[in-house]
C-alpha cells in the first residue's frame, strides 16, 4: 500500500515538473483557495499576473513582425498575402455578426434582466467614467488612421499590433521586390531574431503558474461570490450562448477544413487554461502562433490572421455586448423594438472593431450603444460594473478560439493549410514543436527551426 502511494506521489511530482497544464491548473485552484480564505491577501497578488502579462506583451510586437516578414518572403507572393487579408476580414465580419445576432436572440428569449426594476436615477454615472478613465472609442476614420504608423519605433514602443503589421507588410514587400541577390542577409537575420524571441517566450512561460495564481487570487478576493448570486442569470446566459457559438464554430471548422475543434482545444489546453487564468488572450499569442504553424498552417496566414483577429474578431465581446445591452434595457424597464435592436447590431459591429487595447472598452461600447438608441440612460451602464470581470473568462476563451478557427479556415480557403499534418498533430500522432518546461534553450531553438522548415 505504501509502495503504491509512493508511486502515485512520484508520478504526480513528475507531472507537475513536466506539464504546464498541471502547473497552471494547480495554481488556479490555489488562487481560488487563497482568494476565498484571505480576500485582502488575494487582492494584493494582482501584480503577479500583471507582471507576467507585461513580459509577454513585450515580445508580441517583434514576434509578429518577424513571422509576417518571413511569411511574406517565403511565400514569394504579395498578392496571396493580400488575398489572405481580405478573406480574413470577410470571415471576421461574418463571425462577429453571427455572435451579435445570437446574443440578441438569447437576450430576447431568456430575458436575463427582466424583473429587476432598477431606477436609473439611483445609479452612479461617475463609476463608469472611473472604469473607463474618461476615454472613448475611436471613430472608424480614426481607427483606420491610428492603424498606420507615424513612427517605426513608436509602433513597437506602443505595442500597436496593427501598426506593426503594416510595417511588416511593407518590409516583406520590399524584400520581395529587391530579391535575395540584393539583400541576402536580411531574411536569415529576421529568422534568427524570431528564434531568439521564441526562446525568450519559453523562459517567460516558466512564470505562467505564478501569474495564474496571482490573477485568480485577486479576482476571487476582489469580487468573491456575491456577484455570482446577484447576476447569476446574466452570467449563465452569456456563458451558455458562448458555448453554443463555439459549437457553431466547431461545425464551421469541420465543414471548411475537416478538423475537429474539440481536438484543437485538447491540443492547446495549456494555452487556453493560461488565458483563462490570467484573463488575457495576449499572454498566449506567441505559443498559439507556434502551435498553429506546427499544425500545418502556413507562416504568412498565421502571422496575418491571428494578430489581426485580436482587433477585428472579438466574438466573445460581441456576445457579451449584445446580451449586456438587452440586460440593461430589461433591468430598467425599457422595451427595445426590432428597429432599435437592429441599431444595436449595427452600432456594435462598428464599435467592437475599435475595442482592442482601450481601457474599459466594453463600457465605452455599451455607452455608445445607449447614446445611439436614445432610450437608455448612460448611467444604466453601471449595472454591469459588478459582473464585467467575471465575464473575462467567457470573452477570452471565445475570442481566442474564434481567432484560431479563423486561421484554419482562411488558410484552407487560400490553400495555405497542410491538412494531413493538421490531422496528425490534432490526433496526437505528431507532437507540436512547442517548448516545454524541460526544454533547454538549444532544444527550443532547434524545435522552432524544425517547425519553421516543415
Amino acid at each position: 500500500m505504501a509502495h503504491a502511494n509512493g508511486n502515485i506521489a512520484r508520478r504526480a511530482g513528475r507531472l507537475l515538473r513536466t506539464s504546464l497544464f498541471a502547473q497552471v491548473l494547480l495554481a488556479l485552484l490555489l488562487g481560488v483557495l487563497v482568494g476565498s480564505l484571505w480576500p485582502e491577501a488575494g487582492s494584493a497578488l494582482q501584480p503577479l499576473g500583471d507582471g507576467f502579462v507585461r513580459l509577454i506583451k513585450s515580445m508580441i510586437a517583434p514576434l509578429v513582425f518577424c513571422v509576417v516578414v518571413a511569411g511574406i518572403t517565403k511565400a514569394g507572393d504579395l498578392k496571396a498575402f493580400g488575398r489572405i487579408g481580405v478573406k480574413a476580414l470577410i470571415w471576421f465580419e461574418v463571425a462577429t455578426t453571427v455572435a451579435l445576432v445570437i446574443g440578441l436572440l438569447a437576450g430576447n428569449i431568456l430575458a436575463p434582466g427582466a424583473g429587476m426594476n432598477v431606477d436609473p436615477a439611483t445609479l452612479d454615472k461617475g463609476a463608469v467614467d472611473e472604469q473607463t478613465g474618461g476615454g472613448h472609442l475611436p471613430s472608424t476614420a480614426q481607427f483606420v488612421l491610428e492603424s498606420l504608423p507615424d513612427s517605426a519605433v513608436g509602433a513597437f514602443a506602443e505595442n500597436s499590433l496593427l501598426q506593426v503589421l503594416v510595417l511588416a507588410c511593407l518590409v516583406g514587400a520590399a524584400l520581395l521586390h529587391l530579391g535575395q541577390s540584393k539583400v541576402p542577409q536580411i531574411l536569415p537575420f529576421i529568422e534568427q531574431a524570431q528564434d531568439v524571441v521564441f526562446t525568450i517566450v519559453g523562459y517567460i512561460m516558466k512564470l505562467a503558474p505564478l501569474a495564474v495564481f496571482g490573477a485568480t487570487a485577486h479576482l476571487v478576493g476582489e469580487y468573491g461570490v456575491g456577484a455570482m448570486s446577484t447576476y447569476g442569470k446574466l452570467i449563465a446566459v452569456c456563458y451558455g450562448v458562448a458555448l453554443a457559438f463555439l459549437v457553431l464554430l466547431g461545425l464551421a471548422l469541420k465543414a471548411v477544413t475537416g478538423l475537429s475543434l474539440w481536438k484543437f482545444v485538447r491540443y492547446t489546453r495549456e494555452e487556453l487554461l493560461l488565458a483563462l487564468g490570467t484573463g488575457s488572450s495576449e499572454t498566449v499569442m506567441p505559443r498559439m502562433m507556434q502551435k498553429l504553424r506546427a499544425a500545418g498552417c502556413r507562416d504568412d496566414a498565421v502571422g496575418l490572421v491571428l494578430p489581426t483577429g485580436y482587433s477585428f474578431n472579438l466574438d466573445g465581446a460581441s456576445i457579451y455586448l449584445s446580451i449586456g445591452t438587452l440586460f440593461i434595457a430589461q433591468a430598467i424597464g425599457v422595451d427595445l423594438s426590432l428597429g432599435q435592436q437592429v441599431t444595436v447590431v449595427l452600432v456594435l459591429m462598428l464599435t467592437s472593431k475599435g475595442m482592442a487595447g482601450v481601457p474599459g472598452s466594453a463600457f465605452l461600447a455599451l455607452s455608445a450603444t445607449a447614446s445611439a438608441l436614445g432610450v437608455i440612460p448612460a448611467a444604466a451602464v453601471a449595472l454591469l460594473l459588478g459582473v464585467d470581470r467575471i465575464m473575462d473568462s467567457m470573452r477570452v476563451a471565445t475570442n481566442l478560439l474564434g481567432n484560431c478557427v479563423a486561421v484554419f479556415a482562411v488558410s484552407r480557403w487560400e490553400g495555405a493549410l497542410d491538412r494531413v499534418t493538421a490531422k496528425r498533430v490534432l490526433n496526437g500522432e505528431e507532437p507540436g514543436s512547442v517548448p516545454t518546461q524541460q526544454d533547454t534553450p538549444a532544444t527550443v531553438s532547434k524545435d522552432v527551426t524544425a517547425t519553421k522548415d516543415s
